[in-house]
């Protein structure tokens, strides 16, 4: 947008995946001013395609999670996107990673008997660390803590045995062929939204809502927040008076981190189809996933996550990049590494108006969801993935909690 307004009805502030399901939702009422406050200078937040020798690449989510039931499925197909419908092969990777038939017979049973551990704990009187659940001394134990730092963003000994239990998943996984990003970023195609426009203040003392923002200030009837916990957490933006039962809901869902890294890839692996997932090694929890040929593109995908990822940042895109061409080398052949170039990767840690990836519950802090959600004298409405009870760290997850503070925001308006 061009102009930026001086008083609106409802103000969202943030313009990722929550942001543009709230303002989708109140653009459906014509009679109701709205403004979206975006400090980057684009749409999308951690969903972002880039595009690197003519193919895009999803930085952040890229998955459409529980994709039969998921609404982003239908509205990119209605808008023109194509939907992969492949499912991914996360539980057969290990063939491919150098392991013997038995040992990833031996890895299934033990993966099934974790997984099955974590749902009984979880009905315990007490909300533990995931990892309470872990034999000591496992074989598999490094290789389920990777997992986790995928899946999760962080190691188990940090993870609520009760949120990770709460997590619903139809186990059907897609993705969108031209980038999940490119998809928000035409979902948010004609809606009102100020780039570049940093909010400092929410002043929530008077009648109207006094948002301070970089390019000046606007009230607002109506404020609805979708800023990720490790911003909220900080009190950034300040709201003032203060809410301090918001921060501490926000401290108790920390952003987990998951990077991914792009490499170029001339030809193809013995025996590995397009698409394959494999592990660059399953002793030690500080290792890559690796996706060969995504939609037969010519790169490998390379995800990692957790400390061993806040780790990798701190090395940039050529230590990521050297990291996985010494892991793809033990698998394939020292050959490997000149067919191997570097094309793009994340930094979520890094990045300022995200510092992570996607949200988990400390252990005891699982309910802190639903606090987080809470409207504040049904003038403050908050949404975002970690506001999700049950798609919590997925993007349809932030887009459904948008539509519902929207609808909430809506309903508390006299005229609408």
């Amino acid at each position: 947008m061009t102009a930026f307004p001086s008083a609106v009805d409802v103000a969202v502030i943030g313009a990722g995946a929550a942001g543009i399901g709230a303002a989708r939702r109140l653009a459906q009422q014509p009679r109701v001013s709205v403004v979206v406050l975006e400090a980057r200078d684009r749409v999308g937040g951690r969903v972002w395609t880039v595009e690197r020798d003519g193919m895009p690449l999803d930085l952040g989510a890229e998955w459409l999670h529980s994709a039969d039931r998921n609404p982003l499925t239908a509205l990119a197909e209605t808008v023109g996107f194509s939907v992969h419908r492949k499912l991914p092969d996360w539980v057969s990777r290990l063939r491919r990673s150098g392991e013997s038939a038995a040992a990833e017979a031996e890895w299934l049973a033990v993966r099934e008997a974790h997984y099955w551990a974590l749902h009984r704990a979880a009905s315990g009187p007490e909300d533990r660390a995931a990892s309470a659940v872990l034999d000591p001394g496992e074989r598999w134990n490094p290789l389920l803590d990777a997992i986790s730092t995928w899946a999760n963003g962080v190691e188990l000994e940090h993870l609520s045995l009760l949120d990770h239990d709460r997590y619903e998943d139809s186990g059907v996984n897609w993705r969108v062929r031209e980038g999940y990003g490119r998809l928000f970023a035409r979902l948010a195609e004609g809606l009102p939204v100020a780039l570049g426009t940093t909010v400092s203040r929410i002043d929530h003392r008077g009648r109207d809502i006094r948002i301070d923002t970089s390019r000046g200030a606007v009230t607002a009837a109506r404020a609805i927040v979708t800023l990720p916990t490790s911003l909220l957490a900080v009190e950034a933006p300040r709201f003032d008076p203060v809410l301090p039962d918001k921060i501490a809901a926000a401290a108790g869902l920390p952003l987990g981190l998951a990077d991914k890294l792009f490499l170029g890839f001339d030809g193809r692996l013995p025996g590995i189809e397009d698409d394959a997932h494999l592990v660059g090694s399953t002793h030690r929890r500080e290792t890559m996933s690796y996706q060969v040929r995504p939609f037969g593109r010519p790169l490998i995908q390379c995800f990692f996550g957790g400390d061993f990822a806040a780790a990798m940042e701190r090395d940039g895109m050529a230590g990521m990049a050297a990291f996985a061409a010494e892991e793809l080398s033990r698998l394939f052949g020292a050959e490997i590494r000149r067919r191997l170039s570097p094309l793009a990767a994340s930094a979520w840690r890094g990045d300022a108006f995200a510092r992570g990836s996607y949200s988990y519950a400390r252990p005891g802090h699982a309910d802190d969801r639903a606090r987080l959600a809470e409207p504040v004298d049904e003038r403050l409405f908050f949404a975002g993935e970690a506001c999700s009870a049950y798609f919590f760290s997925t993007a349809h997850g932030a887009f459904e909690t948008g539509v519902a503070a929207a609808e909430a925001a809506l309903r508390s308006l006299p005229q609408a």
